[in-house]
């Protein structure tokens, strides 16, 4: 009885990390798709639409943020 109790418990405590796991990942892959496909489609909109004096900042700040990100 106690064993099953405590597989239980490690079990529960397994699928929680594995749970965390899958968020962070998922999170990661969001902002992977959003720099790499939709932040470029919105800035050549922009500036399609006339709009270079939004887009120009925008890039410039990606820019920015780009080379100060660490890399993992």
């Amino acid at each position: 009885m106690l064993l099953t109790i405590l597989f239980v418990v490690c079990l529960f405590g397994f699928i929680g990390k594995l749970i965390g796991f899958a968020f962070k990942f998922s999170w990661s892959m969001i902002k992977i798709a959003f720099f790499l496909v939709f932040l470029p489609f919105i800035l050549v909109a922009l500036v399609v639409g006339g709009l270079v004096y939004i887009a120009f900042p925008i890039l410039v700040v990606a820019m920015i943020i780009g080379l100060l990100a660490k890399e993992v």
